[in-house]
């Protein structure tokens, strides 16, 4: 069967008015996804979400082996939490610390197989591009009353599907920053495919072979960075011939070291354990460290750049690539954004999350103005909309896609009353120091 011929027989009747009988259509099934989901249904506005792993929350289960620095008190999402307790479900411990994998399976995943939400959830399909039916982004004329039309790749081809409205919540996860200092890739990437490593291997599990008895450079100045430091020093306590190198370009990793003053403990215990594995010479910091080159050896990479202005260079068996991550764009070339020039982020929002404005604290609570784009009825959500900022937290998602719901049920006085309290963090960093971390 041709692509033209599978997107004619898959294409909906569309209704007179167009947008009558079209649901939101969700773009990933991540937590943010789902509570976007439960959100609208709770309001009675009809979903689909469109996950492209192979089940919800897959791009959690990449690092289901970390533990979060946040409690369950903030990782359940309202409207979530009441679908699932007509099912029996009852909210952990507010206070434990879950990991990822806990996440998944005392939420994420019994939320997912709910009646209400199970058949709504299309997996193995990946969005590739959003536009509206017969219009690119140049054409102006009635785009609120013209369908979306989204793209999706499946496993059986390529299937054209119509949404009232869309919320991208597909996350930030699978398209990480660059490793040099320009932002981009090594040239030799392809290469170095087996030697640089997405940010939170499994050090002390899966991931236990590559590291152990080697020398690694981890790269990143944020709590993903932190993570692995913390597990490649219990590694080296355990596996003789361990080294772990450290390279931030700021001059100090004031937003790892974070302070005591962090409404969450566990975020400020990271900070005061990587502290203790520098300070012992567990973990060697590289600062002032700007990556311009990786190149491949016999037996790892080496690592150029400059270090305050000199050349620089450290040979390693492997790079953990910590380096925060950047919203995927291609998919919405056809819609009209308003993003920062700085952090892809809504415009409206990156003020309030520019690591060059403010550190990595806690962020004012915020919903459908801050996230509406020219677009209309278009909303990008959780993690993708701070784009290449790093201080997102689920509780901040959930705000955002009630916030969406209400507005697309038109309780606009609703959608516009945003109430989040969230933790303080204690860190307060400015300028070049502050550098970047990523949540």
């Amino acid at each position: 069967m041709t692509l033209a011929s599978l997107t004619l027989t898959t294409r909906p009747v569309v209704p007179s008015s167009r947008l009558d009988g079209l649901p939101v259509a969700i773009i990933g099934a991540g937590p943010v996804g789902l509570a976007a989901a439960a959100q609208l249904l709770e309001r009675g506005i009809d979903a689909v979400v469109y996950e492209s792993g192979a089940q919800a929350g897959s791009a959690v289960a990449l690092w289901g082996h970390t533990r979060l620095f946040t409690p369950w008190q903030y990782l359940v999402d309202s409207a979530a939490a009441r679908l699932l307790e007509r099912s029996g479900w009852s909210m952990p411990d507010e206070a434990y610390l879950p990991t990822g994998r806990q996440l998944l399976d005392g939420y994420v995943l019994p939320l997912a197989a709910l009646p209400e939400l199970a058949g709504r959830i299309r997996y193995g399909s990946t969005v590739v591009a959003v536009s509206r039916q017969g219009m690119d982004r140049t054409r102006s004329g009635d785009r609120a009353g013209t369908p979306f039309v989204l793209r999706v790749q499946t496993d059986v081809g390529v299937v054209d599907a119509h949404a009232r409205a869309v919320i991208d919540t597909s996350g930030t996860y699978s398209s990480p920053n660059g490793l040099l200092a320009s932002g981009l890739d090594p040239a030799h990437l392809e290469v170095l495919s087996e030697r640089i490593v997405h940010a939170l291997p499994d050090v002390l599990g899966t991931d236990r072979a590559r590291f152990a008895g080697r020398h690694t450079l981890v790269v990143g100045a944020g709590h993903s960075a932190a993570n692995t430091l913390i597990a490649l020093g219990s590694l080296a306590a355990d596996a003789a011939g361990t080294r772990i190198s450290w390279a931030i370009r700021s001059a100090t990793p004031v937003r790892v070291y974070g302070s005591v003053e962090d409404e969450l403990a566990a975020r400020a215990s990271l900070g005061a354990q990587v502290q203790a594995l520098v300070r012992s010479g567990t973990v060697t910091l590289v600062d002032r460290f700007e990556i311009d080159d990786v190149l491949p050896t016999a037996a790892g990479v080496t690592v150029t750049g400059l270090r305050a202005g000199e050349r620089f260079t450290v040979q390693a068996d492997a790079v953990v690539a910590a380096t925060g991550f950047r919203p995927d764009l291609a998919p919405l070339r056809e819609i009209r954004l308003s993003l920062d020039e700085i952090v892809e982020a809504p415009r409206a929002l990156a003020p309030l999350i520019d690591p060059n404005l403010h550190s990595c604290g806690t962020v004012p609570p915020h919903g459908v103005v801050e996230l509406t784009h020219p677009e209309p009825n278009f909303y990008i959500a959780g993690m993708k909309s701070f784009g290449r900022a790093p201080t997102f937290l689920l509780a901040t998602g959930y705000e955002q896609v009630r916030s969406i719901a209400d507005e697309l049920a038109g309780n606009v006085a609703a959608a516009r009353l945003v109430q989040l309290v969230l933790p303080e963090t204690g860190v307060c960093s400015t300028g070049d120091d502050a550098g970047s971390c990523c949540s």
